[in-house]
């Protein structure tokens, strides 16, 4: 009886490429921290911007009334 031969070259299934997903992962976590450090730094320069009493009526009518 003859064996089969078996073709020299296996075909062989695509590996993940862990590494290059790893640094994307790593990159877009860098870019979050970036712009988190951003706004934060963006917050303490102008603190008016962030302040939400200034929509509060009670507020609004103090300023108004002190302003007369």
């Amino acid at each position: 009886m003859e064996e089969k031969q078996l073709p020299k070259q296996r075909l062989l299934m695509a590996k993940p490429n862990y590494s290059g997903e790893k640094r994307r992962k790593d990159l877009a976590k860098k870019a979050k921290k970036e712009e988190k450090r951003l706004r934060k730094l963006h917050a303490k320069e102008s603190p008016e911007a962030e302040n939400t009493d200034a929509t509060d009526p009670a507020v609004v009518a103090e300023k108004s009334s002190a302003e007369e």
